[in-house]
């Protein structure tokens, strides 16, 4: 199954489809209000992204219960604060710092 990558107006997804109309549909499903600006076939089979690039090492490292809020809140990142919120007990800034960080890296 090939690989496509789907460009919309604030994401860029990566994901395994049977053709074409099946990665539209994968886009369409998962972020309905957002236009699909590129729909691109990788030509292998895996997608590389650079630690380095993304700032990951020794300084960041991402936060499970972050990427969790964000995933829930299709991210959605003030529904992702409140739920940080409340799953962690954290302060409204502190919650802010957390989803914003992980945003910064792709979720």
């Amino acid at each position: 199954m090939p690989l496509f990558e789907i460009e919309t107006e604030a994401h860029i997804m990566i994901g395994w489809a049977n053709s074409l109309e099946q990665a539209e549909h994968i886009a369409a499903k998962h972020y309905p209000e957002e236009k699909i600006l590129r729909i691109t076939r990788r030509p292998r089979d895996l997608w590389v992204i650079s630690k380095g690039m993304l700032g990951l090492g020794e300084k960041f490292k991402p936060c499970d219960v972050a990427r969790d809020c964000l995933a829930r809140a299709a991210g959605d990142k003030l529904h992702a604060i409140r739920l940080y919120m409340l799953d962690t007990g954290a302060d409204l800034n502190t919650a802010r710092k957390a989803i914003e960080a992980n945003m910064s890296v792709g979720w």
